[in-house]
């Protein structure tokens, strides 16, 4: 599949609730696979929205080829994420204690 079929597809939580959708698909410069994609939760038209980090093996597809993530719509809420205008260091370790974000 290419990369910009899967950018703006949804992505749910095993309770079917909508989280938000896929927004960007990182890529590992040394290894060349797809290292996270970034999900966009909240906000409306893109304005208040929180994005996060997901390992990629974090997702994956149903049979209605959704995006399904094994974290529930509260834990997103209260986990940290990042603005478009204000991305995090990854390399930094503190992001590791949530285990659906790099």
């Amino acid at each position: 599949m290419g990369a910009n079929t899967l950018i703006g597809n949804d992505v749910y939580d095993r309770n079917d609730e909508d989280l938000g959708e896929i927004k960007e698909i990182m890529l590992g410069m040394s290894s060349g696979k797809v290292a996270y994609a970034v999900l966009s939760f909240g906000g409306f038209l893109g304005m208040g929205e929180k994005l996060f980090a997901v390992p990629w093996a974090a997702l994956t597809l149903d049979q209605n080829k959704r995006f399904v993530l094994k974290v529930d719509k509260d834990t997103l809420k209260d986990a940290p994420g990042f603005d478009e205008d204000n991305w995090p260091n990854m390399a930094d370790e503190s992001w590791k204690k949530y285990p659906f974000i790099l």
